[in-house]
């Protein structure tokens, strides 16, 4: 849902990464050095509980990253790789996020809802995968009500509040992340099933031509 505005967020970036590209700091590079800095903003801060600033830190590093299209873009850097790179550093981000809010709350003594951030875990990295498998065989599969900047908003908002002492709104958060993406999954999977149903589909044969 959030990508339709993806054109926008894009020239909003160009300048800062004009000015960060004369650092001549790479794509990947800010790519490795923003997961790096969510992962361990994820697995030390939120692990010990500390969700407003394990947030802080965390979306600091989430809006580095998100320079890496930006200096690509200005340097001619764009390559299959950096696709690559950036794609499978999302998911270490995302899976050391809810690790480490799985690991705060289980410390806390909330393992239902550890348990439930565990299934958010699973949930997205099924949810991207699903996508990825799609494209490569041929299909599209640019559907769901919850992609990844949308689980990754909610999941911060939800953990910078608890940390400000909001009640129950973390635990809000995950069970409607559960539930929201169980069913972008079954979206996905519903999509490709559509469109493999419509290739096996014998087609009409070609009127022969009148004499």
């Amino acid at each position: 849902m959030l990508n339709n505005i993806r054109p926008a967020l894009e020239r909003v970036l160009k300048p800062v990464g004009t000015v960060v590209a004369r650092t001549r700091l790479s794509p990947n590079a800010i790519t490795v050095v923003g997961t790096l800095g969510v992962a361990a903003g994820a697995l030390v801060l939120f692990s010990r509980g500390e969700f407003f600033w394990g947030t802080m830190v965390i979306t600091a590093f989430v809006l580095f990253d998100m320079l890496d299209g930006a200096v690509a873009r200005v340097t001619g850097k764009i390559s299959k790789f950096g696709a690559f790179l950036d794609s499978t550093m999302d998911r270490v981000a995302d899976a050391a996020i809810f690790s480490g809010l799985m690991i705060g709350l289980y410390r806390d003594g909330q393992e239902p809802l550890a348990g439930v951030a565990l299934y958010c875990m699973v949930a997205g990295v099924v949810v991207s995968y699903a996508k990825a498998r799609a494209e490569g065989l041929g299909y599209t599969c640019n559907v769901g009500i919850a992609e990844r900047a949308e689980r990754l908003i909610v999941a911060l908002v939800a953990a910078g509040l608890d940390g400000l002492g909001v009640p129950y709104i973390l635990a809000v958060a995950l069970w409607a992340l559960a539930g929201l993406s169980t069913v972008t999954i079954g979206q996905r999977f519903a999509t490709v099933y559509a469109q493999d149903r419509a290739a096996a589909r014998p087609r009409d044969p070609a009127p022969e031509p009148r004499a």
